[in-house]
């Protein structure tokens, strides 16, 4: 029910718009929505980035945890002396064990707590870089099923425009009976490629509100504004984009924070081989005697020295540190592909541009011979 009461107008999505753009919105719902207002509704919505934010929140509650110091203990044990009732048969024995970390243990699982949640933290900023690169594709993906739907319903037009003068020719014997054919099997082809172009922009737009993380029925395609694809974006130096990629994407500063954090465990466990002390001071009532003990306790590391957590420490580090190489090879692929992808574009665009000039050549000089020719029987007539 939450979900299918979701809705653009929503009073706290309006909140979380003028928090991020730093200015209030002159009307409220908007009268259009582009790409960078939809985009800020996609990480007010998506259930991915709830996910992530609310792992973030379980790793900053483990700061929590490693910071703490351990508790200590009481423990009471009682007796009776039944051979004795003078002065008191009563034995009472309280003692407190005060455990105290060494080697800096604490200061170790805080490091990594942190790391930690620097990962976590990061990975929000991940999950948000995926959420719009798939509300972009299909962004466009639904702009391009729209304009497609749209031309060959004008193609669908003229060509029963040509059937119809292609019919009245045959009628007055100006053309066979075939080229009529031609013409109708022509139109079936643009009615069935419309209608094919009319499912996929009804499929597109069902994965753009699923993108924002609304249902179909509260993304009006009707208020949608697709004014920035009809700028085309520049082209980026190779070298300074993979700069900006290997130094500020959120998945390669996430893998790194992760290995620190595996280092921060390495610490730990090798401190570990340090063992801690207990201090247990104690009282006993002892027949009407009072006793004080002072206890000294530490667990000595003779059968093991903790190297079994030490070398799945030291496993576990260089499993991020493959990881993190494989993070950063990935994104130089991804990176080089893209930036193959985006030259082939901007070359077909060219071409395309240069092209469609042509073909508007041919169309004005074809709208100024038929002008032409009207002009002629005209004058003729």
């Amino acid at each position: 029910d939450e979900f299918e009461a979701r809705t653009l107008a929503d009073p706290g999505l309006r909140a979380f718009i003028e928090t991020n753009l730093h200015r209030p919105l002159p009307a409220w719902p908007l009268a259009a929505w582009d790409f960078t207002h939809l985009s800020l509704a996609a990480f007010y919505f998506h259930p991915d980035l709830d996910v992530a934010r609310a792992r973030w929140a379980l790793a900053r509650a483990g700061r929590t945890t490693a910071a703490e110091r351990p508790n200590p203990t009481l423990s009471v044990t009682p007796g009776y002396n039944t051979t004795t009732r003078i002065p008191s048969p009563w034995l009472v024995t309280p003692t407190l064990d005060i455990p105290i970390e060494t080697a800096g243990k604490r200061g170790y699982r805080m490091q990594q707590a942190a790391q930690l949640s620097d990962a976590a933290r990061l990975n929000i900023a991940s999950v948000a870089w995926q959420v719009r690169s798939r509300l972009r594709q299909t962004w466009v993906d639904f702009y391009l099923a729209r304009e497609t739907e749209d031309l060959l319903r004008r193609q669908q037009t003229t060509q029963e425009q040509v059937v119809r003068l292609l019919e009245a020719q045959l009628a007055a014997g100006a053309v066979s009976p075939f080229e009529v054919t031609q013409a109708r099997v022509a139109l079936d082809h643009v009615r069935l490629a419309w209608h094919d172009a009319a499912r996929q922009r009804s499929e597109a737009h069902a994965r753009l509100a699923a993108a924002v993380g609304l249902p179909s029925r509260a993304v009006d395609p009707g208020l949608l504004s697709f004014a920035s694809l009809a700028q085309t974006p520049p082209e980026l130096p190779p070298g300074e984009a993979r700069r900006q990629a290997l130094l500020n994407r959120a998945d390669i500063l996430g893998a790194l924070a992760d290995y620190a954090a595996s280092e921060s465990a390495l610490r730990l466990e090798i401190a570990r081989q340090y063992p801690d002390v207990h201090v247990s001071p104690g009282y006993e009532f002892d027949q009407g005697d009072h006793k004080w003990t002072l206890g000294l306790s530490v667990t000595l590391p003779v059968l093991n020295q903790n190297q079994g957590p030490i070398a799945e420490a030291e496993a576990r580090r260089a499993e991020l540190a493959a990881q993190f190489n494989a993070v950063q090879a990935r994104v130089l692929a991804e990176l080089d592909r893209a930036m193959a992808a985006h030259g082939g574009a901007l070359a077909k665009v060219a071409t395309a541009d240069a092209l469609l000039g042509s073909v508007r050549n041919q169309e004005r000089a074809a709208r100024a011979r038929l002008e032409k020719s009207q002009v002629t029987a005209a004058e003729k007539a």
